[in-house]
């Protein structure tokens, strides 16, 4: 038999690639974030609230995948707000579009060598709670994550030291403080009865839940349901993020055979689009009264 090239397996994303992306934006753009938020389906708009703006198409990032949701611009947006540098994902990346969990959360790492210390996740999420209504925001305490609960977490394999612990702990990972400060914020903007605390669970998608499944939710105690944001959260809990979350409700999770309704991926950026303007003023105000720790605007390096 002929000598065969057999070609080793590659695990996770190694290192240098995550260098080679912060090093490309840097070398592009004089902003040096302290602030990194992921918009959710529908809710790429909050990036329109950036001034002074630099935006990369992800296609034009080494390393980056792209984004391929309806509702989901594909692009990275550096900018100032409220005295505080910015980095907004318009669009995220999910497992059901076939990237590896190591892609799907790649920005994350990208973000934390840039400079990053706080990171804000947003995402479309169905209600499970009965309490929840579309349209209603829900501050995230906590979450279940499904896909990591069966092996499918962005930590498998090789750990990278330069990042974080082995074991790393999640009790905790959504910053207590920035919640209670959100609502604060949402009492002074008038929209106190739209806000609550909750858990979210993140499912694989991209089907949303049968009867049985979101009564098996309801009973574990989940208050809202998606496909995303639990991955981005455990990387940046690992890599010693400060993490705040929410959740924008789109739609009522079907948990009775009675029940006519349905939900479709349009009917969640109609709600997105409503909610729009309340939640750009909310995170607005939230960055701006958040404490940073670095000094606004000095040069800082954060090669790991």
């Amino acid at each position: 038999m002929g000598s065969r090239d057999v070609t080793p397996v590659k695990l996770g994303v190694l290192h240098d690639e995550y260098q080679q992306s912060a090093e490309w934006l840097k070398s592009q753009t004089k902003h040096r974030p302290q602030v990194a938020i992921i918009c959710g389906s529908g809710l790429g708009m909050l990036a329109d609230a950036l001034k002074c703006q630099d935006s990369f198409p992800y296609a034009d990032i080494p390393g980056f995948p792209q984004s391929t949701v309806q509702g989901h611009a594909g692009r990275l947006v550096f900018g100032e707000l409220k005295g505080k540098t910015c980095v907004c994902m318009q669009g995220r990346f999910h497992m059901y579009e076939g990237h590896s969990l190591g892609k799907t959360t790649f920005p994350v790492r990208v973000f934390k060598l840039l400079g990053v210390e706080t990171l804000i996740v947003t995402n479309a999420a169905g209600s499970v709670a009965d309490g929840l209504r579309p349209g209603d925001i829900m501050l995230i305490k906590d979450h279940v994550n499904f896909p990591g609960l069966v092996g499918l977490n962005p930590l498998s394999g090789p750990n990278d030291d330069k990042f974080g612990p082995r074991f790393p702990a999640m009790s905790g990972c959504y910053d207590k403080g920035l919640r209670s400060l959100a609502l604060d914020i949402a009492k002074q903007m008038g929209v106190a009865d739209l806000m609550r605390e909750g858990v979210y669970a993140m499912v694989g998608g991209p089907t949303f839940e049968t009867i049985a499944e979101a009564r098996l939710l309801h009973r574990l105690g989940v208050d809202a349901v998606g496909m995303s944001t639990a991955p981005e959260v455990v990387i940046a809990t690992h890599c010693g993020l400060r993490v705040f979350g929410l959740s924008l409700i789109t739609n009522k999770v079907v948990k009775s055979y009675e029940d006519p309704d349905s939900v479709d991926h349009q009917g969640v950026l109609e709600v997105g689009r409503q909610r729009s303007h309340t939640l750009q003023q909310l995170v607005t105000q939230l960055v701006a009264r958040m404490e940073i720790n670095n000094n606004i605007g000095g040069s800082r390096d954060n090669t790991l």
